[in-house]
């Protein structure tokens, strides 16, 4: 059975006017976050998804990108109470320990589409209905090297998605709704770097007191803001060490305070 999105499992004429770029244009995501990635680690990531698909290590994968807010509210605008569901990995996981992501994971084989699999983990994760979602786009899919995975973001709306909580604390730390000005606000707003050898390579950060969302995850979100229309000028030269950045949790208060 083909992997891919089924006919009349996306409901983009769900989406609130505010969302409608992302909608409209979600091939625009990818791009933005393409061209936020230095050449060299860009070659690296074709070079990696070549190898993984030759030898077979490559597998897909899905994750659920749920903004909730109000219906109304015009294309490039944001409402004040619009938030995005986010978890903390566990730190016992093989891969991307601790690390802030959107509920996801791997392709089981009864999941049909992208959109299948979103949902499934998302329910598994965070214990969200999925009938109180809107499943509006898959935007396009995105090789993560460390795990293998070639990621489908699933991109959904819910005016009320209910309440949400960590399920198994053995796959989640922590389960959000973070308020989307918070990932706006300048801020909050870092550039990360993770040295490795002797390659070093920065990319956009969020530094929302008991998370720090980075990497892929930090990217799709700076992508998405960009392409929404949402993002402000903020401090590209604010720059941490990935250590570093992570012990400035220690220091911020509780979460929800100081967020916006």
């Amino acid at each position: 059975m083909s992997w891919e999105s089924r006919a009349g499992e996306l409901t983009p004429g769900a989406a609130p006017p505010w969302l409608t770029p992302l909608v409209e244009r979600p091939e625009a995501v990818k791009h933005a976050y393409r061209r936020r990635v230095p050449a060299e680690v860009l070659a690296a990531l074709t070079a990696a998804n070549a190898t993984a698909a030759v030898t077979g290590a490559r597998r897909d994968a899905a994750v659920l990108v749920l903004f909730s807010g109000p219906r109304d509210g015009a294309p490039g605008s944001l409402p004040d109470d619009a938030d995005l569901l986010v978890t903390v990995r566990a730190s016992s996981l093989r891969h991307h320990a601790g690390q802030a992501a959107f509920p996801g994971g791997a392709a089981d084989p009864g999941d049909q589409s992208p959109v299948h699999t979103a949902l499934r983990e998302a329910t598994e994760e965070t214990g969200i209905e999925a009938g109180r979602l809107a499943p509006l786009a898959t935007l396009e899919k995105m090789f993560i090297p460390p795990s293998g995975f070639h990621v489908v973001p699933v991109l959904a709306y819910s005016p009320d998605p209910g309440p949400v909580a960590v399920v198994d604390e053995g796959e989640t730390a922590l389960v959000a709704r973070v308020p989307v000005r918070a990932f706006v606000n300048p801020e909050n707003r870092i550039m990360v770097y993770r040295q490795q050898n002797t390659r070093r390579s920065a990319g956009p950060a969020f530094l929302l007191n008991e998370m720090l969302v980075w990497g892929f995850t930090g990217q799709v979100v700076a992508a998405m803001l960009e392409v929404a229309g949402w993002s402000k000028p903020w401090d590209t030269d604010n720059l941490y060490e990935l250590d570093d950045a992570m012990a400035l949790l220690d220091s911020q208060g509780s979460y929800g305070e100081a967020q916006r």
